[in-house]
């Protein structure tokens, strides 16, 4: 069963042929990223706490995203990337968290929903890097990234099934993946994932 919808904007190759012009900022950008994933799955697991049926998937997620961190490092440490002192603020997430509803039980399952669509995105925008990138070492590490990065689109999605019938999920997603190619077609291309 897919538990995603499709993308409603499709991201074009040249944005990818953009953000690795200047590959240092791109790698520090997704290593960010990473962060945040990760620390956004522990959100959930303290946010959601008596969410039992949930959360050693949520702890799951934010250790895999920690690998995920572990190893973008890990490239920029081989090219002399250092890291960021502060995450830079991503209008793209802040634009979509501002879809959520406030009803506890209702901003839990948007949120859930939004997760699935960012990690729908950010495997999206990985393929096209795989697509764009001549080194050899990282054009397969995006291109397995990106195969991850669609499971978690699923594992979101999953979740939320778990609190609202079907039907309501797939309504509420429709709604917020819409609003998000919005938000995409929009976003000025950067060196980075968003």
């Amino acid at each position: 069963m897919q538990y995603y919808l499709d993308l409603t904007y499709d991201t074009p190759l040249d944005w990818a042929k953009n953000a690795i012009k200047d590959l240092p900022a791109f790698l520090r950008d997704h290593a960010d990223c990473e962060r945040k994933a990760s620390a956004m799955a522990m959100s959930f697991v303290a946010k959601a706490h008596d969410k039992k049926e949930i959360i050693p998937e949520l702890i799951d997620t934010a250790i895999e995203e920690l690998e995920h961190f572990q190893s973008v490092y890990k490239i920029m440490e081989e090219k002399g990337v250092l890291l960021t002192h502060n995450i830079e603020k991503d209008t793209y997430i802040e634009d979509l968290i501002k879809l959520s509803r406030t009803k506890p039980e209702d901003r839990l399952i948007d949120r859930l929903l939004l997760a699935s669509i960012i990690e729908t995105r950010g495997a999206e925008r990985f393929r096209l890097i795989s697509e764009a990138i001549e080194d050899t070492e990282l054009k397969k590490f995006y291109k397995e990234l990106w195969i991850s990065e669609a499971n978690h689109g699923n594992i979101f999605v999953k979740m939320a099934l778990n609190y609202r019938p079907k039907d309501d999920i797939y309504k509420r997603l429709h709604e917020l993946n819409n609003a998000e190619g919005k938000i995409c077609e929009k976003l000025p291309w950067r060196h980075a994932v968003h």
